[in-house]
């Protein structure tokens, strides 16, 4: 049986992971076992939330160059605020998503570009980590490490988690009539508002679902450093855009794959063992992910030629 460009094209996020899955267990195969797995996918969860949240911006045609100074911002609460005052923190949680919202809001009313705006709240949300944590520090909550070092039979808690996730979002954004209408927002707006949609309200839920995984993001990473700091997820604003367009997301139209977005992130998150393990300089690291993904790129480009004769 011959497979379709399109089919194939939805298995190109689970075949890339299963390279580099495969292409692990070969160069070290003492991985190939749950504490192998477990440290290999130690920070796939917050990896895999903060994609999310950028998946949930380019869903309405925007893009987020401030999800990694949030989740930093996230982070200094959840080791300082949560565990010291937890009525305060989550107060400032909730404030965060709230910010996230007021976000959407303005870039909608006022017609501003997303990359500019996104772009100065990560000078804010950086600045804003620093006034709480000004030097790394802190500790998670008890019970946050409690559940993000939780040990659960056969199957490591992350797979089971990142699981979980994938397909909730995936039945939330993908099957349930009101993620029909949120995805519509950014692939046929004047549709969406034709129909009695405000485009206002689906732009401020996006955003503030992507303040929801931005924050769980923030929390699951505190809860595994145990400490907080505000660089900490610096360089997740472009990991997030590259898990999204990895797993079959695309800039425009609303097309995007809470699974494939989850298997993205993954991805990436095994990469970096990966050129470890072949002993290339973390100087070379992020350059030699780079080429991956443009590897990624370059064969969904023919995919995409391919549906198209």
């Amino acid at each position: 049986m011959t497979l379709s460009p399109r089919m194939f094209r939805s298995l190109l996020p689970a075949m890339s992971l299963s390279v580099i899955l495969i292409a692990i267990f070969y160069l070290q195969p003492r991985t190939m076992s749950y504490f192998g797995l477990n440290l290999l996918l130690n920070l796939a969860l917050p990896i895999a939330f903060a994609t999310l949240a950028q998946m949930c911006i380019i869903t309405v045609n925007d893009l987020d160059l401030g999800i990694g100074g949030f989740v930093g911002v996230v982070a200094c609460i959840g080791a300082t605020l949560l565990n010291d005052s937890p009525l305060l923190g989550v107060l400032a949680l909730l404030g965060c998503i709230a910010s996230y919202a007021a976000l959407g809001a303005l870039i909608h009313l006022r017609q501003l570009p997303s990359i500019v705006v996104t772009l100065g709240m990560s000078f804010f949300w950086l600045g804003l980590a620093l006034m709480i944590l000004p030097r790394p520090g802190g500790s998670a909550p008890q019970w946050l490490h409690a559940i993000m070092t939780f040990k659960t039979p056969y199957i490591p808690f992350t797979i089971i988690a990142l699981s979980v996730v994938a397909l909730l979002v995936h039945w939330m954004l993908k099957v349930s009539a009101y993620g029909t209408i949120l995805r519509g927002a950014g692939g046929n707006p004047s549709s969406v508002e034709r129909a009695g949609w405000s485009l206002l309200k689906t732009k401020v839920t996006m955003y503030a679902l992507a303040g929801c995984f931005g924050v769980l993001a923030g929390l699951t990473l505190v809860g595994l450093t145990t400490s907080g700091d505000a660089n900490i997820a610096l360089r997740y604003t472009l990991l997030t855009i590259a898990g999204v367009i990895l797993g079959g997301g695309e800039f425009v139209g609303g097309r995007i794959s809470p699974i494939g977005a989850v298997l993205g992130a993954v991805t990436l998150t095994l990469t970096g063992s990966f050129l470890a393990f072949l002993h290339i300089s973390p100087d070379w690291q992020i350059g030699a992910q780079g080429g991956i993904l443009i590897l990624v790129l370059a064969l969904r480009a023919i995919i995409n030629r391919a549906e198209t004769r």
